[in-house]
């Protein structure tokens, strides 16, 4: 009851401690094989014991998996504000960094909605953009998207079951299953994002706000009979003796 172990552990402690220092993300084999390859003989239970006692082993990182996506046929919806298609797309500033924009458009004349651009867009700024843009033209039935961190969090999806809108996420790998916005991903990356070297963030949004009027208001579409997506919603709602609602004032970013 009284035994006290006479080991000295002090040296392995230091060699593994520095170990863990300069090669964090290594696990007890790869520890246990650089020592053997400096010429430090200990027998790998003994490692192993030290290497729990310093809580050293590494938590493994459990994929998270993806709730199975049924793949559903694209069709261009009835009317206006019924199926919007939402994505990310990543660019880089002059001096080398990072930033993101976020792009809503509607599915039927194919209208860009808004373009949210920063450096970084988290879950919370893609429920303020869907919020003000359903407080301007209306509560779509369907949003697509893909499986993007962002929108399969706990908030977006909380928000989606709120505001009874159905998110139809894509299958994982199936870009083509979201093929509307990815057309207008290519066609803003090759008018703005690869056109331009912008020095700072707020010369891609003066930039982008320019060429989406121009997108929305003048640019033929060739799916739309050669009308721009804006002329084309007000003939369809002229058409259905509906008033073409666009005067609403345009959504300021958030940044």
């Amino acid at each position: 009851m009284h035994y006290r172990s006479i080991k000295d552990d002090s040296a392995i402690i230091k060699h593994l401690e520095d170990l863990a220092e300069d090669h964090s993300l290594e696990g007890f084999w790869k520890y246990y094989h650089r020592l053997r390859n400096q010429g430090i003989v200990v027998n790998h239970k003994r490692l192993h014991r030290i290497y729990k006692d310093l809580k050293l082993p590494l938590r493994r990182k459990v994929k998270k998996r993806l709730p199975p996506r049924e793949k559903e046929t694209l069709e261009v919806p009835e009317h206006f504000t019924q199926t919007w298609s939402i994505d990310f797309m990543t660019d880089v500033l002059s001096n080398g960094t990072k930033f993101r924009s976020f792009n809503v458009i509607d599915d039927f004349n194919r209208e860009v909605l808004f373009i949210e651009i920063d450096y970084s867009l988290k879950s919370s700024r893609v429920i303020w953009v869907l919020r003000h843009l359903i407080n301007r033209f209306g509560k779509p039935q369907k949003i697509r998207m893909d499986n993007g961190p962002e929108f399969i969090s706990k908030l977006t999806q909380s928000w989606s079951k709120a505001n009874e809108i159905e998110f139809q996420y894509i299958q994982p790998g199936k870009p083509s299953q979201n093929a509307y916005v990815e057309r207008f991903n290519r066609s803003f990356r090759g008018h703005v994002l690869d056109a331009y070297s912008f020095d700072n963030l707020n010369q891609v949004r003066e930039i982008s706000d320019a060429w989406i009027e121009d997108y929305n208001n003048h640019r033929p579409h060739d799916s739309l009979g050669g009308l721009p997506p804006r002329v084309y919603r007000e003939k369809q709602n002229q058409s259905n003796g509906l008033l073409f609602a666009s005067a609403s004032p345009p959504l300021k970013s958030a940044h």
